[in-house]
């Protein structure tokens, strides 16, 4: 799949109001691989695949992820709001033709992150969490981290989801926190 192939099917599959937001992922995932020297290519089909399957039906969701368990690793015991990641990585491999493993586990934890994470799962991570609509209190704080430190912002970021799930009253999908973990740890 081309980069224009896949921002085609955003604009066609996604409502106006998530296609707007996958447009500012893309320019944010841009600027951020040359600001930190990762492949822009890479980063805008990533930020274009991104959100592919976020206003899917849960049913949907579950069915993708029953469908292809190996691929979807447990991911139906996780939270919901975070299928619609690993349901379009999914996609991207066994319907969209998109073979590269990096821009599919970027795609798989764009919104939790994960252990070890590869610089694109970082880019794409804060590049989702930072995009132009955003407007979250300590947005521009984390927006001007991003581009001083990768690393520091996916922290600071995780940190923030982190507080923001557990707040809500719900409990953190246990990837962020193994992701918060790791990223302490290397540093």
């Amino acid at each position: 799949m081309t980069i224009e192939q896949a921002k085609a099917m955003a604009k066609s599959t996604l409502s106006a109001k998530r296609y707007q937001h996958t447009v500012n992922v893309k320019k944010m995932a841009v600027k951020l691989a040359k600001q930190y020297d990762a492949d822009p290519e890479k980063a805008a089909l990533a930020a274009y695949l991104h959100d592919l399957a976020k206003e899917k039906p849960k049913e949907e969701l579950l069915q993708i992820m029953r469908d292809n368990a190996i691929m979807a690793n447990n991911a139906e015991q996780r939270p919901a709001p975070v299928w619609h990641g690993v349901c379009a990585a999914i996609l991207a491999k066994t319907r969209w033709g998109v073979d590269d493993p990096e821009i599919l586990d970027a795609v798989a934890c764009h919104t939790t992150g994960r252990p070890h994470m590869t610089k694109l799962d970082k880019i794409l991570f804060l590049a989702d969490m930072t995009s132009a609509e955003r407007d979250w209190p300590g947005v521009d704080a984390l927006r001007r981290l991003e581009m001083e430190s990768l690393d520091a912002a996916m922290r600071e970021g995780l940190r923030q989801t982190i507080d923001f799930v557990n707040a809500s009253g719900k409990k953190a999908d246990p990837m962020s926190a193994a992701a918060y973990q790791d990223l302490i740890e290397t540093v």
